[in-house]
């Protein structure tokens, strides 16, 4: 509160971020009192960690150090890793003796660009260092996808499309920036999934062979793939799947492909 008055004047505004700070979180239905820190997940910790890690960027621009941060999120660049044990170890003591912080030891290391991330994105150690995805936000990507395309969810092909859409766009927003052309290929793993969901959905080899020649897949290769033993997920990605649920029939159904949203 002493480093907000420092830059903002309008008691109306301390007052409302001091009550914010008060407030309390609800936990299995008890109010609990706030001791310390901001609500996880709330718009006012971003900006307090801007404006109390301010005097960081400053130490670090002081001592030469190359860096990045985002509210509580920093990295810090050096030559070896004997000089980032340095640099971490004097970081940790200034933020926690001078701001009175506590570093995250759990999240906190020194390792190679491409075996750490920053927001969701690490580097592709090449000949040419490139920007991509980090491998736990693909996780959490094909973790989301998964709970809107359940099998029990028991909503039509069309509707759960719209559910996917607004999360395909917002994700390629944001990840859209990669150097390494994941869109696409994560593209063609919800199409999968989505095909997997229909071969479940058909239930038995009767309907499936109806669906498939209804989709205009040959009747002799219908068949073929509805007596196979391979399992639904093996199955998607046959060529009597594919030619049945392409690529342009699903934007046709009005599937987004996040490889439209790349940035360049």
């Amino acid at each position: 509160m002493a480093a907000v008055a420092a830059r903002v004047s309008d008691r109306r505004v301390l007052r409302l971020v001091r009550s914010f700070l008060t407030s309390g979180v609800l936990c299995d239905g008890l109010v609990e009192a706030s001791v310390e820190g901001t609500p996880q997940g709330g718009p006012l910790s971003p900006l307090l960690s801007n404006l109390v890690l301010d005097e960081l960027d400053r130490e670090l621009e002081l001592r030469g150090h190359r860096f990045v941060r985002y509210a509580d999120d920093c990295n810090i660049y050096v030559r070896s890793e004997k000089a980032g044990q340095r640099v971490m170890a004097s970081i940790t003591r200034f933020i926690e003796t001078r701001l009175k912080l506590q570093v995250n030891t759990a999240k906190s290391a020194v390792g190679r660009p491409w075996d750490r991330s920053f927001l969701g994105f690490t580097m592709r150690n090449d000949r040419q260092v490139r920007r991509c995805v980090a491998p736990k936000a693909v996780a959490r990507f094909k973790s989301r996808v998964r709970e809107l395309t359940g099998r029990s969810r028991g909503v039509s092909m069309t509707r759960m499309i719209e559910d996917l859409n607004p999360f395909l766009r917002g994700w390629a927003g944001y990840f859209g920036v990669s150097q390494l052309g994941e869109m696409s290929a994560l593209d063609g793993w919800v199409r999968q999934r989505l095909r997997c969901l229909a071969w479940v959905r058909w239930k038995t080899a009767r309907r499936r062979v109806g669906e498939l020649c209804r989709l205009g897949v040959a009747r002799s290769a219908a068949l073929v793939v509805a007596k196979s033993p391979k399992g639904p997920w093996r199955l998607s990605s046959s060529k009597s799947l594919h030619e049945a649920l392409s690529k342009a029939r699903f934007r046709a159904w009005g599937l987004a492909s996040m490889a439209d949203f790349v940035k360049a």
